[in-house]
C-alpha cells in the first residue's frame, strides 16, 4: 500500500509541475529546459535527432507550420507553447496562431478577448472553447500579451453534424450568413491516400457506411485550410502555426493538402508529435513519413485529461 500511494503522490506532484511550467510559459522561458528528458525530435529529412531551435530555423523557408497534437500529451502543450513564443519572438508582428481548438463563428469573441475588451470567463463560455482550455491558454496569453493575432480556424460543430446526417448538399439549404462561417461551396473532398486511411481509421469501408462521416472529414480540413489561406493573403510573409489533431496534417493529408489548394503556393512544414510507447527507443523509421518533424513525448507522464 505505501508504494502505490508514493506512486500517486509523485504522479500528482508531476502533474502540477507540468501546469506550472503551462502557465508560466507566456511570461518566461529558462534557459535550462526542465522538460527536456521527457521528449525527442527527429528531423526527417536528415535522419537525424533535432531541436526546437531547428524546428524555428526551417521556418526561414515556410509559411506554414503545423503541430500535429495528441489533445491530452502534456508534453506536447508545453513544446506548443514553448514554439508558439520563439515563433513570435523570431518573427515579432510577422507571426500568428491559427487553432482548430475555435470555430470560425467565434473569431469575434476571440479578437474581443485579445484585445483586452472582455473577461477570460466571456472567452471561454461564448467562445465555446474546448474543456481543455487550460492546455491552450499559454499560447492565447502570449498572442494576447505581443498583439499576436489567432485565426479560430474551425468549422462550427453544427455544421459538420450537418453533413454527418445529410452530405455535403445539405449546406446548399444555409443562410448566406452562416455560409461566411464555411469555405466556398461545393467542398472538395480530398480522396486517394487520405481517403483510405480514414477509413483504416474507421476500421474498414464496412463499419464506415456511405460517404457522410467522411464528408464531414473534409469539411473540417477545408474549414481550417481556408481560414488559414484568407488569413495569408492578407497577411503576406507571415508566419502561422496552426494547431491540430494529428490526422488532420499527418503525412500532409487532410487540412495541409486542402490548404495547398486553395493556396498552391503555400510552403508547409508539419510536426507529428506522439506519446509513444517506443520512447525510450525509438524506431524513427516508423514514423519519417508523418512529417518533417516528429516529436515523441514521454507516455509515462500524465495526460492532461
Amino acid at each position: 500500500m505505501a508504494k502505490f500511494i508514493n506512486i500517486k503522490v509523485n504522479t500528482t506532484l508531476m502533474k502540477s509541475f507540468i501546469a506550472v511550467l503551462l502557465l508560466l510559459m507566456p511570461f518566461t522561458i529558462k534557459a535550462q529546459d526542465a522538460m527536456a528528458p521527457h521528449y525527442k525530435i527527429y528531423n526527417t529529412a536528415k535522419k537525424a535527432t533535432a531541436t526546437v531551435d531547428d524546428i524555428l530555423s526551417s521556418l526561414d523557408k515556410a509559411d506554414v507550420l503545423f503541430f500535429g497534437e495528441e489533445h491530452n500529451d502534456s508534453t506536447g502543450h508545453y513544446l506548443e507553447a514553448l514554439l508558439f513564443k520563439k515563433l513570435t519572438e523570431k518573427y515579432p508582428g510577422k507571426s500568428a496562431l491559427s487553432l482548430e481548438m475555435f470555430q470560425t463563428d467565434c473569431q469575434t469573441v476571440l479578437d474581443e478577448y485579445l484585445a483586452g475588451y472582455i473577461r477570460e470567463k466571456n472567452l471561454i463560455t461564448e467562445g465555446r472553447a474546448w474543456n481543455n482550455y487550460k492546455d491552450y491558454r499559454p499560447m492565447i496569453e502570449q498572442a494576447k500579451a505581443t498583439h499576436t493575432p489567432v485565426v479560430a480556424a474551425n468549422a462550427p460543430t453544427r455544421y459538420t453534424n450537418m453533413v454527418t446526417r445529410n452530405g455535403l448538399a445539405g449546406l446548399n439549404q444555409l443562410s448566406a450568413q452562416a455560409k461566411t462561417w464555411l469555405p466556398p461551396l461545393p467542398i472538395d473532398t480530398a480522396t486517394g491516400p487520405y481517403y483510405e486511411k480514414f477509413v483504416n481509421i474507421m476500421g474498414g469501408h464496412s463499419a464506415m457506411g456511405d460517404m457522410k462521416i467522411y464528408q464531414s472529414q473534409n469539411v473540417w480540413d477545408a474549414t481550417m485550410a481556408y481560414n488559414i489561406s484568407k488569413f495569408l493573403k492578407v497577411h503576406k510573409d507571415f508566419k502561422v502555426m496552426q494547431i491540430n489533431g494529428g490526422f488532420h496534417s499527418e503525412e500532409k493529408l487532410g487540412t495541409a493538402a486542402q490548404l495547398k489548394r486553395y493556396l498552391p503556393k503555400v510552403r508547409v512544414l508539419n510536426i507529428a508529435a506522439y506519446a509513444d510507447d517506443s520512447f525510450d527507443n525509438p524506431d524513427w523509421t516508423k514514423f519519417e513519413k508523418m512529417g518533417d518533424f516528429i516529436i515523441l513525448t514521454d507516455p509515462k507522464l500524465p495526460k492532461t485529461f
